[in-house]
This record gives C-alpha cells, sequence and structure tokens, in this order.
C-alpha cells in the first residue's frame, strides 16, 4: 500500500470520525429524535410539533411565557419551557424557575387530607366544628358567622367539593360588604372558595399541631420529589423565580408570601408540579379507596359559569360530559373516558391540568401572563385531543391579531379629542393608548388588520378613518356598545 493511499485512508477515517462526533453533539444539544407523546384519543403528537403549536399560540395571543409537562404511562414523561420569566429583561424561562401556583395549592393540600383520612385523623363527613376547642365563631377570622348555625354543619368533604356556601373569599362577597357569610346549605351546590379550604386548613393544623408547610414537606414535598416547592416563600427561590405578566405584557411586581394558605400561597416548578401530578396518577401514599374517591363525582356541577361564584344562574349544556366535582378536582367524562382539572389563576398566572386516568396521561400548563386562560381552550384541545368545559370556567379565546410595522404603527400616533381625550403612541414597538379622560394608562392596542385595533383589558375597538389625502383624520370607538367619533388634533 503506497503513502497516496495511507493519507486517503487516513482522510477517510478522520472524516468519518468528525461526522460521529458531530451526530453525538447533534443528539446532546437539542437535535435528539423529537419524542412520541401518547393522546388520549389513541393517537400521537410529537414533541416538535408541541413546540409549533405553542411558539404559535404564545406570538398571535402575545404572551410573555409558559411551561408545560406532558405524562404518559403515569410517569413524568416530557417538559418544555417557552418566553421569559421576566419580559422586560428577556430572562427566558426554564424548568426550575419558580412560579407561583395560584390554586393549583387546592388539590395538593386536597392530596394531603386524604392522607389524614386514610391515617383515620379525620372523617370527611364529621362537622368540623367537632375537631375545635371552641365553636367556629370565636376565632377571630370567623366571628362574622356569629348567629348563623349553618357552619355546624360544614364538613371536610364541603371545603374539598367547594359546597360550603361561602363566597370564594369574603372580599368578593356579593353583597359588597367584605363579610364571610354562608349563602346555601352546606353541601346543597358547588360554589368555588378559597374561603372553605383555608377553614379546612385551620382545622388539619389543629387535628395534627402542625402547620401546613410542616405537612406538606412531611407528606408531599419530601416524598415526591418536590426540592423547589413551598407555602413559603424559600431564599432558595430568589436565584431563580419568573414575574407574573399582566394583559399589557408588563411585569408585576413579585409577592413573597410569609404566610402559609393552602387555597393559594404556594411557589413550584413545572418540573416538581409534574412530580406531584405523576403521583397523583400513581395514587402515591394514599389508599386504592382513598385515590378512588377523589376522582369520583362528589357533586353536580349546573352553575352557567363558574364566576362569579355565587351566580345562580344554571344550564344544562355540561349534563353530556357529566360536569361535577371530586375531592380536590373539577371532572368531566370526555370521549375516551373520565378526565379530572383544575384551573389556577391570580395577577398575572394562569395555569391549567387535565389528566385521564384510564389513559394514564396527564397535560399540565403554567403560564406567567394574564393572556394565557385565552389560548388554553386551543392548546388543550390539540396536545391532547379533547374539548374542555372552557365556556363554564370563563376561558374566552384569544382575538387574533396581525403584526404591522413600525412605519404602519407610526400613522396612528397623536392626539385624538371627542367626547373624550385619548393619546395614541408607540412603546418598544407597541402601539398603545392612554386616556386622561377615563383615567385609562398606556394600554396596548393590536391590530385587527392595518386600520382596526382592539384592546384586550376591555372590550373596545377603535377603527381610524383616513382622509383623502389619505392621512388619518379621526378614530372611531366602539366601547362595549357606545361609539365615540375622535377628530385627530395633533
Amino acid at each position: 500500500m503506497n503513502n497516496t493511499t495511507n493519507r486517503l485512508l487516513i482522510m477517510k477515517k478522520n472524516v468519518l470520525l468528525s461526522y460521529c462526533a458531530i451526530t453525538i453533539i447533534m443528539s446532546t444539544v437539542g437535535f435528539a429524535q423529537p419524542k412520541q407523546i401518547a393522546r388520549p384519543d389513541g393517537k400521537t403528537i410529537s414533541s416538535n410539533d408541541i413546540e409549533t403549536i405553542v411558539n404559535k399560540l404564545l406570538d398571535t395571543a402575545d404572551i410573555t411565557g409558559l411551561n408545560i409537562s406532558i405524562i404518559n404511562s403515569n410517569k413524568f414523561y416530557y417538559v418544555k419551557s417557552f418566553g421569559f420569566k421576566n419580559g422586560a429583561t428577556r430572562q427566558s424561562n426554564d424548568t426550575s424557575s419558580c412560579f407561583y401556583a395560584a390554586s393549583l395549592a387546592k388539590p395538593l393540600f386536597a392530596y394531603i387530607v386524604m392522607q389524614l383520612v386514610d391515617e383515620g385523623k379525620i372523617d370527611l363527613d364529621k362537622p368540623l366544628y367537632t375537631y375545635l376547642p371552641k365553636p367556629i365563631p370565636e376565632y377571630d377570622n370567623y366571628k362574622d358567622l356569629t348567629g348563623d348555625d349553618r357552619w355546624k354543619l360544614i364538613t371536610a368533604r364541603n371545603c374539598l367539593t367547594h359546597s360550603t356556601g361561602f363566597p370564594n373569599w369574603r372580599d368578593f362577597n356579593p353583597r359588597d360588604n367584605k363579610k364571610l357569610e354562608i349563602f346555601f346549605t352546606p353541601g346543597s351546590r358547588y360554589a368555588y372558595s378559597g374561603e372553605g379550604i383555608y377553614l379546612l386548613q385551620m382545622v388539619i393544623e389543629a387535628i395534627t399541631g402542625k402547620h401546613l408547610e410542616e405537612l406538606a414537606q412531611e407528606k408531599i414535598f419530601k416524598p415526591f420529589g418536590m426540592t423547589r416547592t413551598s407555602f413559603l416563600w424559600q431564599p432558595a427561590f430568589e436565584n431563580d423565580y419568573a414575574l407574573g405578566h399582566d394583559m399589557n405584557g408588563d411585569t408585576i411586581a413579585k409577592y413573597r408570601s410569609h404566610k402559609e394558605n393552602a387555597a393559594g400561597s404556594m411557589e413550584t416548578t413545572i418540573a416538581d408540579y409534574t412530580r406531584f401530578m405523576a403521583a397523583v396518577m400513581q395514587g402515591k401514599g394514599l389508599s386504592a379507596k382513598s385515590k378512588a374517591e377523589m376522582f369520583s363525582p362528589q357533586i353536580a356541577i349546573n352553575s352557567k359559569r363558574q364566576f362569579p361564584s355565587l351566580d345562580t344562574a344554571t344550564t344544562t349544556e355540561n349534563k353530556d360530559i357529566k360536569l361535577s366535582y371530586g375531592l380536590g378536582w373539577g371532572l368531566f367524562t370526555s370521549p375516551y373516558g373520565k378526565a379530572f382539572f383544575k384551573e389556577g389563576h391570580g395577577d398575572g398566572w394562569v395555569h391549567y391540568v387535565i389528566g385521564f386516568p384510564d389513559k394514564k396521561i396527564a397535560l399540565l400548563i403554567m403560564c406567567n401572563d394574564a393572556n394565557g386562560e385565552s389560548i388554553f381552550k386551543e392548546l388543550v384541545e390539540k396536545t391532547t385531543g379533547v374539548a374542555l368545559p372552557w365556556y363554564w370556567e370563563g376561558y374566552t379565546p384569544y382575538r387574533e391579531n396581525v403584526k404591522l410595522s413600525a412605519t404602519e404603527l407610526q400613522q396612528f400616533t397623536g392626539e385624538y379629542d371627542g367626547k373624550l381625550k385619548a393619546i395614541i403612541t408607540i412603546v418598544n414597538g407597541k402601539l398603545k393608548v392612554e386616556s386622561p379622560t377615563v383615567n385609562l394608562p398606556k394600554t396596548n392596542l393590536y391590530a385587527s388588520n392595518n386600520h382596526h385595533f382592539f384592546l384586550k383589558v376591555m372590550d373596545t375597538d377603535i377603527d381610524f378613518i383616513k382622509g383623502p389625502d389619505g392621512n388619518i383624520v379621526k378614530a372611531v370607538l366602539n366601547d362595549e356598545g357606545e361609539h365615540y367619533e375622535l377628530a385627530k388634533v395633533k
């Protein structure tokens, strides 16, 4: 073999080794084969397709950030972060970023309660007052209940099924008196209530002699490997946490909770809560009987909308899907079997969990943008093939908007005057309107086309009218049915 042949063989070997090295590197830095994810309808969807769906929705609905995870075969299977944990600084979300969990805390608390049921420490149907050393109205937080003996009827089951008769929170009392009152006989119907969960927390702490955080660490967080979850703000969270964003995409100051609230003081991550969901699906730390009871209908839901929680309007629209509440979870029947769900909602935070126990599949969405609920209907349907009860949950789908260039937006800026005054400017590439007349701060305008815009924070549309010379001469506002014509004055 001559030297030329040797050199050729060495070159080929080096090329082959380089190709193999590149292949290995590509597979470890994001070029791996997409995952095939099982759906409840028996079909599969690739992780690439999910990411395409999410990215398009974030762009179309103008959403700052979102995390998503999926459970297959009752195991943590897929997780992905999108967008930003801080829209102002453009810091990216990641799977260890702490998110305010809002009401996703409630089913986790329910899981603790059911463990205590298994231990014989609480009976779901025994009146709560019997576990306390003094009557409930004698506690400072419950003095409002004096004179209404129906507090003696409230049980743990009522609290976990949102059938206590309480408003969601006393601040939302429909009588505008900010008092805690009982509006119907406990157990007679469904009406979502954080107050009921908070009352049960007080009772559980009295029974066990432990604060909620201690119980959660002992029964949920440590056993399930949830190292970045707590009902209290922890110093360790400071190194990686997300901010909530309002409907204009502006950041909301971070609230750090220093008091446990089972109804909504929890911080967690997409990875940690997915671990909890996998444990729920597997029934870890819970008897088969208690797991089955959690996911069994306890009370039918006939309300037209979930909120306002005490609205008495009813409907039969959800009868076919058997919409109901279990213990800590909403329930309905999908074309592919039973489904359980839970929403989370706080200022700048919206989340959604849906699981299909018969299929061993679950989906978790955590979003740090108030606009997130507008995509939940489409995102759940495209990833799972299942329609959720979106109208009852108040998930109005987003309005599509088009992206206009800075040059196109510039023509709309200026001052407009008429029955009210409006000032339109461009801030960070976004068209904004403000009105000193109605105390409207700078608010995003979204384009339906090249002359028609709408606001997300209120039901208002603005149509810009051009004169013969092609310049904008006025704006016509449609504000919840009221029409205003504003002449452009500057």
